[in-house]
């Protein structure tokens, strides 16, 4: 199936302006009608996903973008683009680390202020 820019800013939930951007930035590159008009596909739709899903996740968009200059080049850049996924799944196991003691300070510093409470109404 084939959209133009409205139909497939409404099924990708993603603005027009932002179609836009990410193609000035290189994310997407959408065919073109005889009369000039954007035209996106299916495949186009589980791209942006996954662009929404780096963006989520906070890969640096210079490396979204180079992701996806290594994805349009096809499957000879799978080594490269593996290696930007495992180098981003890195940087969030040490998010996720840090979220996690972060986590538990917080706790122990409720847990004092419970106690204190209790405490005080005894």
């Amino acid at each position: 199936m084939k959209y133009y820019i409205g139909e497939f800013s409404k099924k990708v939930g993603v603005s027009i302006d932002t179609l836009r951007y990410y193609e000035k930035l290189g994310l997407i590159y959408p065919e073109r009608d005889s009369i000039n008009k954007r035209i996106y596909s299916e495949k186009d739709i589980s791209w942006i996903n996954f662009i929404i899903r780096l963006k989520e996740i906070n890969m640096p968009i210079n490396q979204i973008q180079y992701y996806s200059e290594l994805r349009y080049q096809g499957d000879s850049t799978a080594e490269k683009r593996l290696e930007l996924l495992e180098k981003q799944m890195n940087r969030l196991n040490a998010e996720k680390e840090r979220i996690e003691e972060n986590i538990h300070h917080l706790n122990k510093k409720i847990d004092a202020y419970k106690q204190m409470l209790k405490d005080k109404d005894k």
